[in-house]
This record gives C-alpha cells, sequence and structure tokens, in this order.
C-alpha cells in the first residue's frame, strides 16, 4: 500500500493524464500525493552586448505556480490529501530527472507516478526521455503511464490541462 506518492507535471496532456492515474491511486489506497512541477532554465546566453537572460525563469515560475493551483483544485475534487511543489533544476549539472529524484527523496515517495510521451527513434534521440532517465535512478518504484491517448484525447478536445475523460 502506498503512502506518499510523487507525480511531476509540466502542462501536457500526457502529464496531466499521469496525475489523473495517481489521484485514482491515491484515493483508494488513502496515500497522499506531491504533484511537482520542476522548472529548468536554460543558462544565460551570452553575445557582444551583453547577457541576454529573458524573463523566461519567471515565465516558468508562473506556469508553475498555474499548473500547481490547478492540481489543488483536482485533489480537493478527488478527495486525495496533498500539496503541490514547485522546485528548480541547480545550474551545476542537475537535470529534470535527478530533480525529481531529489524530491522524491525530500518528500519520502513510495511511488513515482509519470507519463511517458513514447517517442521513438530520431524524436527520442534528440529530444530525450525524461521517463527513462529517471528510471535508471529511481530509488522507488516508478508507474508509466503512457500518453499517446492523452495527447491524441487533448488535441481533439482542444486542451492539456483539464482533467481528461475516458473515450466512450
Amino acid at each position: 500500500m502506498y503512502k506518499r506518492i510523487l507525480v511531476p507535471i509540466d502542462g501536457s496532456a500526457t502529464a496531466s493524464h499521469a496525475l489523473d492515474e495517481a489521484l485514482k491511486l491515491a484515493h483508494d489506497t488513502g496515500a497522499e500525493i506531491q504533484p511537482l512541477y520542476v522548472v529548468d532554465t536554460p543558462p544565460p546566453i551570452y553575445d557582444a552586448g551583453g547577457v541576454y537572460y529573458p524573463d523566461i525563469r519567471d515565465a516558468f515560475l508562473q506556469e508553475g505556480a498555474h499548473l500547481s493551483a490547478e492540481a489543488v483544485e483536482r485533489t480537493k475534487r478527488e478527495d486525495v490529501k496533498g500539496t503541490p511543489r514547485v522546485v528548480e533544476v541547480e545550474l551545476t549539472g542537475d537535470d529534470i530527472a535527478q530533480r525529481i529524484l531529489q524530491s522524491a527523496v525530500e518528500f519520502n515517495a513510495d511511488l513515482v507516478v509519470m507519463g511517458t510521451h513514447g517517442r521513438r527513434g530520431w524524436r527520442r534521440l534528440v529530444l530525450g526521455s525524461v521517463a527513462e532517465h529517471f528510471m535508471r535512478i529511481a530509488n522507488c518504484p516508478v508507474l508509466l503511464i503512457p500518453g499517446r491517448d492523452a495527447e491524441a484525447r487533448a488535441e481533439q478536445a482542444g486542451t492539456t490541462g483539464e482533467p481528461l475523460k475516458e473515450p466512450s
């Protein structure tokens, strides 16, 4: 029986679907849930005029706050205990998967539920896979929720942040 479930959220239909599944599991087992938004700010870009560092960090933090507020509504609606968290990747070589792991340890998670886009071939090589990297370094069970159907349903509905309805 799980007591603490961590679920990374990023605003995608895949992550939303993973949150839906984590909420169901938390509701059924009485577990506490922690939706986690990870800010991965790119390093500053230097040019002849100095440092070009647009307000991208602030935009990511605002997105994290927005997604956290949505997660609070969804946890309340499902009568699940939990508090979202926004964390940042350290600029000293950390990456998203490592920051998720650190957060899971800090939360004392006994399960991580995360969506996976299921990319293959060239797209996977170019874009990488946070889920795959996390699976390699995780120190607790990981439940991967495939996102292909979630992305297709979100595209049809024209949304990515709302809970997804099961197909009829």
